[in-house]
């Protein structure tokens, strides 16, 4: 904003200047009011200072100076007006611009004429030098083009912002209604094994201790709590969720789309051969997402897919041959990603590679239990 206003007043500064010495060139047919038509030029061009707040009234300023000088006999022509209403236009004011202009047409030759022109036809005739019409249209038309241009490129921010909130919410959801679905079963074995432990402590008739009562009650709350506030998360589709097992399909998938894709699964020694359920939908998930959008913005020809079973981890890796540089800006794909592997308490590296293309890699906690 204050560049902008040091550039609004430098033009004005300038076009002042410009039409003061333009009229100290040029021939006056009042030399009675020089001091009129010279505060008028000076006062049209600074007008220009205040053209992006008010650009409405600047047309007006503008317009009246612009009579007031033709008036006081002073030919110069009327560009501080024209830089007006491309301010006007830009702002998006159109009808008051084109009702300016049109009074503008009239308003010249009255002037003129009674600044002492004498012949109506050569008053009209000089009117056309004075308002230059060709570069009025021309002032108009390019107000309209940028002011066009500007709300194409404000709409496709707000769309894109809208989008990455959208696909954000829509990750999050998703993570909500798998912490439930874990969570609550979870804290369900947590409630039975207390509730079972209680009986059989009251059944032998021995003293139940507190620390195992209030695992009880904490799990009966926690239970109540979970289900009252995440109930509505619950996922209403029909499909079954995805895991490691629907990993082939994706690759195939991407195959059929004519990426050269491959998957690598290693399992090593002491590794869990099962994973827990969130891990198995969080890494679906993750080769998912990387796998889109390696289609959609790597313009990749070739991605390989290596899921590592590790002692203690599950480690997903994927790679591709794109064109992705240092200064690559990572998808909103990436966000839902990182919340994802972040809830699971894992980590995720994601970008460039030094041998080229993109690298996204992930590794989730598996607990041994």
């Amino acid at each position: 904003m204050r560049r902008a206003q040091i550039v609004d007043g430098v033009i004005a500064v300038g076009v002042a200047a410009a039409l003061v010495v333009a009229g100290l060139s040029g021939p006056h047919r009042s030399p009675g009011l020089d001091v009129l038509g010279y505060a008028a030029l000076a006062a049209g061009g600074l007008a220009l200072v205040v053209r992006r707040r008010a650009p409405v009234a600047v047309l007006a300023a503008t317009a009246v100076a612009a009579l007031a000088y033709q008036v006081a006999g002073f030919e110069v022509p009327v560009v501080a007006y024209l830089f007006a209403v491309y301010a006007a236009v830009r702002a998006g004011h159109r009808i008051a611009a084109v009702v300016a202009s049109v009074l503008m047409l009239v308003a010249v030759p009255l002037a003129l004429l009674v600044s002492g022109v004498h012949d109506t036809g050569a008053a009209f005739t000089q009117s056309r030098d004075v308002l230059q019409l060709a570069w009025l249209i021309a002032a108009g038309a390019a107000g309209e083009a940028l002011r066009q241009a500007e709300r194409r490129a404000d709409e496709a921010e707000r769309t894109r912002e809208e989008t990455a909130r959208r696909r954000a919410d829509e990750e999050r959801l998703h993570i909500a209604r798998e912490l439930h679905d874990s969570l609550t079963h979870q804290i369900s074995v947590i409630k039975v094994q207390a509730e079972v432990a209680v009986h059989l402590a009251r059944k032998r008739g021995e003293e139940v201790p507190e620390a195992l009562l209030a695992i009880r009650e904490a799990g009966r709350e926690a239970t109540r709590e979970l289900r009252a506030t995440l109930e509505a998360l619950r996922d209403d589709d029909k499909d079954p969720p995805r895991g490691l097992d629907d990993v082939p399909d994706l690759v195939r998938q991407a195959r059929t789309a004519g990426l050269d894709a491959q998957l690598t699964v290693e399992v090593r020694q002491d590794a869990v051969p099962t994973v827990p359920v969130a891990v198995d939908r969080t890494a679906y998930r993750i080769v998912q997402e990387s796998l889109t959008n390696v289609a959609r913005h790597a313009a990749a020809a070739t991605a390989s897919v290596r899921i590592d079973h590790r002692p203690g981890a599950l480690v997903i890796r994927v790679d591709d041959d794109g064109k992705a540089t240092v200064d690559s800006t990572p998808g909103v794909g990436l966000t839902g990603m990182r919340e994802r592997v972040t809830a699971l308490g894992g980590r995720l590296q994601a970008g460039p590679r030094r041998e080229g293309g993109f690298r996204v890699q992930a590794e989730l906690p598996v607990d041994p239990a």
